[in-house]
């Protein structure tokens, strides 16, 4: 007596003989003569296509999007692009094996296209495959994410609050004030997007601000440490600001939350008050960064509504902002096989065995990737900054730093 077939096996039969599948309770979301239109049109995509649409539910068959796009994608042995939900209907995402289609960048610039709020999702799916097939969706994600950017500088610059006169520079700010009101905060030139933010449960607006902005130097090797070390210190200013103009969050979580975001404060000053080279300012800027989600989503609760979903940073260089990949690494010489979250382009290299763009840390006289320093005496490759270990700011507050 055969076994019946799983939902993974099933998904892939149903693509062997069209290119789209939809989960009966999204019918009518698709209906079947806008799966013909998109049809024809997947026949003129540079590479096999397809769409898989079904719930994505913590417990249930499909917990998230990465897990029914592998799995679809083992069980139809095939290569390509797959176009699934993100975490909701509102939200699309692409995974593609065997080439490299920008299929992520697409989904993304469909989500934050501000035009297509409220359009079908045929209009949002046409949208996507059209950026991918014109080769032009990596142009337009970076359009539309350099407008967020902007928009959040505009509202950050508008709302910051304005110290009065003789408050004495009394607030959360203080510690930092102290050891680095002094430093000049230059215009830097060579700055490019510090983020590749998901958008996810919580859209990641520039209204909100409170996420760490995304401009940063995109690797630090475009700038000299001075001029990182100001931008770390206007960062660490601004996020105290912000946290001084915080109201206590209401419920348990948010609570932990809002602790969570003054322990990275404290954190990321301390870090900064005793950074010796880049890969301490780096730690800064990710501290911030843990610092800013944890912000967000005690405020989000105290809202009604959901955490927003922290985004890992490049394992190999947090400097190349978020990994959206995830790959296993090996480092060379050891036998330990690490799970960790890359940009595209280090995630490209690791995957074609070479060597991806690392960050690199002086020990001892020569330069080495930062995550082959001696864990006894790098906070930093003892946690891969933060990806390997979760209590990366704990480590910083009980002074791991200075053990070196």
């Amino acid at each position: 007596m055969s076994s019946k077939p799983s939902p993974g096996a099933r998904i892939a039969a149903a693509l062997r003989r069209f290119p789209i599948y939809v989960d009966p309770s999204y019918a009518s979301a698709l209906p079947a003569a806008d799966r013909r239109r998109l049809a024809a049109r997947l026949k003129k995509m540079p590479v096999p296509t397809f769409i898989v649409l079904v719930p994505l539910v913590q417990g249930g068959t499909w917990n998230d999007d990465k897990q029914l796009a592998t799995v679809v994608h083992s069980r139809l042995g095939r290569d390509g692009i797959f176009v699934t939900f993100h975490e909701s209907t509102d939200e699309l995402m692409g995974h593609e094996w065997g080439g490299d289609h920008a299929a992520d960048d697409a989904a993304w610039a469909v989500n934050w296209d501000d035009s297509l709020d409220g359009a079908s999702l045929a209009a949002r799916l046409t949208r996507l495959t059209d950026l991918i097939a014109s080769g032009t969706a990596t142009k337009v994600y970076q359009q539309e994410s350099a407008e967020i950017d902007r928009k959040y500088q505009a509202h950050l610059k508008s709302s910051a609050p304005r110290p009065a006169k003789d408050d004495g520079g009394a607030g959360l700010a203080l510690p930092l004030a102290a050891g680095g009101a002094g430093v000049a905060v230059a215009a830097v030139a060579g700055v490019l997007l510090w983020r590749r933010r998901r958008m996810a449960a919580v859209r990641r607006t520039a209204g909100e601000g409170l996420l760490l902005p995304r401009t940063v130097f995109a690797t630090a090797g475009k700038a000299s440490e001075d001029q990182l070390r100001e931008q770390a210190s206007r960062e660490v200013i601004a996020f105290g600001e912000l946290l001084d103009g915080s109201t206590a969050p209401d419920g348990e979580r948010a609570g932990a939350l809002m602790t969570r975001a003054l322990d990275a404060y404290q954190a990321a000053a301390k870090t900064l008050d005793g950074a010796k080279g880049v890969p301490d300012l780096a730690g800064v800027l990710v501290l911030l960064d843990q610092g800013r989600d944890a912000l967000a989503s005690a405020r989000a609760l105290s809202e009604g509504k959901g955490e927003v979903p922290p985004s890992p940073l490049c394992f190999f260089n947090p400097l190349h902002g978020d990994g959206p990949d995830e790959v296993d690494w090996r480092p060379l010489g050891s036998r330990r096989r690490l799970h960790v979250h890359a940009c595209r382009a280090c995630a490209r290299a690791a995957r074609a065995r070479e060597t991806p763009d690392m960050l690199m840390d002086r020990r001892d006289g020569r330069d080495v990737p930062y995550f082959e320093a001696d864990p006894a005496r790098s906070v930093w490759a003892e946690t891969g900054y933060g990806q390997l270990r979760d209590d990366l700011i704990h480590r910083i507050l009980r002074g791991d730093l200075n053990k070196r």
